[in-house]
C-alpha cells in the first residue's frame, strides 16, 4: 500500500510540474542536436529527485553525503534547462557532487588512485547519459532496465543498498515514461533528468562496485558506453568539434536518416541491454572475458552500422 501512495504521489507531483513548466515556459525547442520536431516541456526528469528526496525524508536520511550531492548536482542542471549556465560553474558542481558521493561509498579510505578512476569513470557516465537523451522513451527505458537489474542483484545475489532507495528511483522511473515513453512525448527528461538518473545509477553501481569489488558490473551501462565513446572517437575522426552538437549517435541515425519510430529504437536498446546483462548473469565466473567480448561485438556492431548507414546523414550535417 505504502509503494502505490508513493506512486500516486510521484504522478501528482509530475502533473504538478507540467503546469509550473508550461506556466515559466520552461520548454525545449528542437535544434541541431534534436530528433523531435515539436516544442515540449522539459524538465519532467525531476521527478527522479523528488522520489529520492521523499525516501531521504520517510527512510531516517540515510545517504545524507549522497543526498546533498544528487540535490547540488540536480538545482545546477535544473536551472541550465531554464537558462544555459557557465561551464565552468556546470563542472564546478558536478566535481563536488562527486566527491560528496566518493564520501558516501567511503572511497577515500582506499589508495588515492581509486578516486582518480572513480572520477574519471563518473564524469564519463554522467556525459554519455546526457549524450544520450535525445528521443522518447530511451532515458527512462534504459534506466528502468539497470535499476531493475540492479534491484534483482539486491534481492537475490548480494543485498549492496536499502532496497527502499531502489524501489523509489523504480517508481520515480515508472512515472516518467509514462509520459516520456511514448509516440508523442508530454515531456522530456532535461538536463535535470539525465543528470540526476545518472548520478543515481553511479551511486548504486558504485556501492555494488566498492562491496564486491568486481569492476566488471560496468557491463551494466556498456550500450551507452560503447556508442558514446565510439561517436567521440568517429567525430575526432571526421575532424569536428566533439562539444558541438550533433546527430552522430547510432540512435539518432536510426531514428532520423532511417526513419525507425522513437519507441523502438529506446525499446532496441533496453531489450539490448537486459539481453546482455542476462548474458552477463549466465557467464558470471567469466565475468571480464564476458565484458571484453560484448564490447568487441559492440564495437563490430557500431563500425558496421555506420559503414552501412552513416552517408545517409548528409553532407550538410557533417
Amino acid at each position: 500500500m505504502i509503494y502505490i501512495l508513493f506512486f500516486i504521489l510521484l504522478f501528482a507531483v509530475e502533473l504538478i510540474y507540467f503546469r509550473i513548466a508550461d506556466h515559466f515556459n520552461i520548454i525545449d525547442k528542437p535544434n541541431e542536436r534534436s530528433s523531435h520536431t515539436s516544442i515540449t516541456l522539459r524538465g519532467g526528469g525531476i521527478v527522479f529527485y523528488i522520489g529520492v528526496l521523499l525516501y531521504f525524508a520517510l527512510e531516517g536520511f540515510q545517504y545524507p553525503w549522497f543526498f546533498l550531492g544528487l540535490t547540488l548536482i540536480t538545482i545546477i542542471s535544473f536551472a541550465d534547462d531554464i537558462r544555459p549556465q557557465s561551464t565552468k560553474l556546470r563542472l564546478l558542481v558536478h566535481f563536488i557532487s562527486m566527491i560528496l558521493m566518493f564520501y558516501q561509498w567511503g572511497l577515500f579510505d582506499l589508495p588515492w588512485y581509486f578516486a582518480l578512476l572513480a572520477l574519471l569513470v563518473t564524469t564519463g557516465i554522467l556525459n554519455a547519459y546526457n549524450f544520450m537523451d535525445g528521443i522518447n522513451g530511451i532515458t527512462g527505458g534504459y534506466s528502468l532496465v539497470v535499476a531493475g537489474v540492479l534491484c534483482y542483484i539486491n534481492l537475490y545475489q548480494l543485498p549492496f543498498v536499502d532496497a527502499n532507495l531502489l524501489y523509489a528511483f523504480l517508481l520515480s522511473l515508472i512515472v516518467f515514461n509514462y509520459f516520456n515513453f511514448r509516440t508523442k512525448a508530454r515531456c522530456f527528461a532535461g538536463d535535470v533528468g539525465a543528470i540526476s538518473a545518472a548520478f543515481i545509477i553511479m551511486f548504486l553501481m558504485g556501492l555494488l562496485i566498492i562491496k564486491t569489488g568486481d569492476f566488471s558490473y560496468i557491463v551494466l551501462l556498456v550500450v551507452y558506453g560503447v556508442d558514446t565513446v565510439l561517436t567521440i572517437v568517429h567525430r575526432l575522426i571526421l575532424k569536428e568539434n566533439i562539444f558541438k552538437a550533433h546527430r552522430k549517435h547510432v540512435f539518432q541515425l536510426m531514428a532520423n536518416e532511417l526513419k525507425i519510430p522513437h519507441i523502438i529504437v529506446s525499446v532496441f536498446y533496453a531489450l539490448l541491454q537486459a539481453v546482455i546483462a542476462v548474458g552477463y548473469f549466465v557467464c558470471k565466473l567469466y565475468s571480464y572475458y564476458y565484458l571484453i567480448g560484448i564490447i568487441i561485438i559492440l564495437l563490430i556492431g557500431y563500425v558496421l552500422f555506420m559503414k552501412k548507414y552513416f552517408q545517409l546523414h548528409g553532407k550538410g550535417n557533417k
